[in-house]
């Protein structure tokens, strides 16, 4: 610890010496102009001693992460000329560097970590993946500040050696550009100079070599991972879309509406899991079971209250006459119409461009496309508990074939599928127990709104038993047991006639040609892609519940517009996809519905916040509609109006929410929001008295005691 400290007093007394004498502001390309001449004239007198000065003055420069390298280097070429000024700037700038990334590793670990988090978190995954290349990429395409490097690189694993010598390497070749800029700025003797054809191509090569050197450096990337397969010499079709659910429709309507040829193939439905098994059964079944609530409710309208005669066969037969009525949507025929080739049957990867295709006809075609799109999504996970085989048990994909209410339900699982179809099936008329073994429903959200859905579905007689876990299924007797450990350790039996696991989804990945390619990931996880949705092979892309972090149809779709144009123009610009703004919404009674961060994760994030509430309690159209539950949740830095995050709960608040999605993405804060005319009465109203509320808050009290004092003076 002493040492430390004495190293930070030293390094303390260096920098306050550097800025009180006023070393800094000499380092200006204006000051390098006027004293050009006088170093010129220095350096020819005394060569070694300038030589020795100017490389002890750059590897402080550098070592102490003070600015001024750009200028020092660009005088580098200006006093000493391209080859001798290279050659100063290249040892002194990866000394310096290497000396202040030792520095970060011995005594600025903890400020680093807590300064450049996000930069760290990318630093940290890029050298756990690919070590020295990781940092040799840095070097030549100065994305990054390089004093954030060597600070970051600091707090790595990686070897002084390898760091030295990678920086030498990777700083090269713009040291080479930024010194031969030098040489040319000695040029300049008057105005007209500044136009000449060897300082303009010294100016244009500042400004084209870091896109040029991420191309070089993707390129050779993407040929080494293609290294071993045998390209085509032409192609069938641009694109290939492996799955025609969310991800994959949107995919092929992109690529067929910018007039790429595209192939679809599906194995199994059209539509895929949010047509056919997902969001548009699961809507559907919320609303029937949310009419049956209201007729027992019907005394909060002045109605008289029924409890409803259920008929589950004809709630069931309902559903799946409104997945008819969407079909068409997502058909086979509307998308031959947009012009995508969409084929029924598996698809294969045999190599990075080559699919198989077996069609259900059971013909086997081969198709060669440049690039390919993975979009197989999900299926539900069902965990390895023993016993679970020996019952009839249910999940979201085969839910929707019951025909027979069960009497009993136990839902296994406490997220947004379990509770959805928890609350929804007791309404219905089932008597649900739902088991969760974590301490609140909703683990992803705050516990204010993860209560609020708690509260009403225990008030509707949903039995919810939180710190439960599942332990064992047994049949006892001819009855269904599910055994789990109470929150004491005790073991615990809970009797049902039907079983619904719903503890997540995992990644459909098999059947598909990933083993052969290595695309398989680690067991449990996502296929791996980066941010512009590439997977191992820079022709092949993902997207959806494949991929995550969010299975939801939205991602999937906003994931897939990402996909399909980096994979039709990123030869020329591609995107990053970006989570920012993604909302979501969980579609229980109350819904829970969410933007940007939760208080949740801005604790976890180390973010400061400050928390504005609105209680729909107080909103005249929820109380006109006997729905006056719920609350409007929004987080701002503290005394700023810039939204961070939203949290939802209440009626409609996946549709209340999309005004707080629209005003963060566009940058719009909370004074722009209140001052927004919304309809009266409607429940948009609480967006805008959240905002008020806000602005209560942050009163100028200062200016209001003046303006008090003003309007008493006008009184008389």
């Amino acid at each position: 610890m002493l040492k430390k400290l004495l190293l930070l007093s030293l390094l303390a007394a260096l920098i306050a010496l550097v800025w009180q004498l006023g070393w800094l502001d000499a380092l200006t390309f204006d000051n390098l102009k006027r004293q050009q001449g006088e170093l010129v004239a220095f350096r020819d007198a005394q060569p070694l001693l300038v030589s020795g000065l100017y490389f002890l003055v750059y590897v402080g420069v550098t070592a102490l992460s003070l600015p001024g390298a750009t200028i020092m280097t660009l005088a580098g070429g200006a006093v000493f000329g391209l080859g001798w000024g290279l050659l100063l700037v290249s040892f002194a700038s990866t000394l310096g560097a290497t000396l202040a990334m030792l520095v970060s590793r011995f005594l600025l670990r903890g400020w680093v970590k807590q300064r450049f988090s996000k930069t760290m978190q990318k630093l940290d995954a890029g050298i756990e993946k690919e070590g020295a290349f990781y940092l040799f990429a840095l070097r030549l395409v100065p994305a990054f500040p390089f004093f954030v490097i060597n600070l970051a690189m600091g707090l790595t694993r990686i070897k002084v050696s390898t760091y030295w010598w990678v920086s030498q390497v990777g700083m090269l070749a713009g040291t080479v550009v930024y010194v031969n800029a030098g040489t040319q700025l000695a040029q300049i003797a008057g105005p007209g100079d500044v136009l000449s054809l060897e300082l303009l191509v010294s100016f244009a090569l500042l400004g084209l070599f870091p896109l040029l050197a991420r191309k070089l450096l993707n390129s050779y990337q993407n040929r080494k991972k293609l290294q071993g397969w045998k390209r085509p010499k032409s192609f069938d079709t641009n694109l290939l879309v492996i799955g025609a659910g969310s991800g994959g429709l949107v995919a092929a309507y992109i690529a067929a509406a910018v007039k790429a040829r595209v192939t679809l193939v599906e194995k199994h439905q059209m539509g895929g899991d949010c047509l056919n098994t997902g969001c548009v059964p699961s809507k559907a079944l919320i609303r029937s079971a949310r009419l049956a609530q209201e007729m027992r409710e019907a005394e909060n309208y002045g109605l008289k209250s029924r409890e409803p005669e259920i008929d589950f066969q004809q709630v069931m037969a309902r559903i799946q006459q409104v997945i008819q009525q969407i079909e068409p949507h997502d058909s086979v025929e509307r998308y031959t119409g947009l012009g995508v080739e969409a084929k029924e049957g598996c698809a294969r990867l045999v190599s990075p461009w080559e699919v198989e295709v077996t069609l259900n006809s059971g013909e086997v075609q081969r198709i060669t496309s440049r690039s390919i799109v993975l979009a197989t999504g999900a299926e539900p996970f069902v965990p390895d508990l023993p016993g679970l085989g020996d019952v009839d048990y249910l999940t979201s994909d085969n839910l929707w074939q019951l025909r027979e209410q069960p009497e009993r339900l136990l839902v296994l699982g406490g997220g947004p599928i379990g509770c959805e179809l928890s609350q929804a099936f007791q309404r219905l008329g089932s008597q649900v127990t739902q088991v969760e073994r974590g301490s609140q429903l909703l683990p992803r959200e705050d516990r204010d709104a993860s209560d609020a859905v708690l509260n009403k579905m225990q008030a509707e007689g949903v039995a919810v038993k939180l710190e439960h876990q599942a332990l064992r299924v047994e049949v006892r007797d001819r009855e269904n047991l599910l055994i789990a450990t109470n929150p004491e350790g005790e073991e615990v039996a809970f009797a049902f006639d039907r079983l619904l696991v719903a503890v997540g989804r995992k990644p459909r990945l098999k059947g598909y040609g990933l083993e052969e390619l290595g695309l398989v990931p680690e067991t449990g996880k996502t296929l791996e892609t980066n941010a512009y949705l590439q997977t191992l092979f820079p022709n092949i892309y993902a997207c959806g519940d494949l991929v995550g972090p969010y299975q939801l149809t939205h991602a999937a779709s906003h994931q897939a517009w990402h996909a399909t144009v980096n994979a039709l123009f990123g030869h020329l610009k591609s995107f990053k996809v970006d989570y920012t703004f993604l909302p979501w919404a969980t579609f229980t009674d109350p819904e829970v519905a969410r933007v940007g961060l939760n208080e949740k994760e801005a604790k976890e994030q180390k973010i400061d916040y400050e928390v504005t509430l609105y209680g729909i309690d107080d909103l005249d159209r929820a109380l006109a509609d006997s729905q006056a539950y719920g609350f409007v949740k929004v987080l701002t830095p503290p005394g700023k109006d810039k939204i961070l995050g939203v949290t939802l709960v209440g009626p409609h608040a996946g549709d209340l929410l999309a005004e707080f999605v629209l005003a963060m993405k566009h940058g719009l804060g909370m004074n722009k929001l209140l001052g927004t005319i919304h309809i009266y009465p409607t429940l948009t109203e609480a967006n805008k008295s959240a905002a008020g509320n806000w602005k209560k808050a942050h009163a100028p009290e200062g200016v209001l005691r003046w303006l008090k004092k003003y309007h008493e003076w006008r009184l008389n």
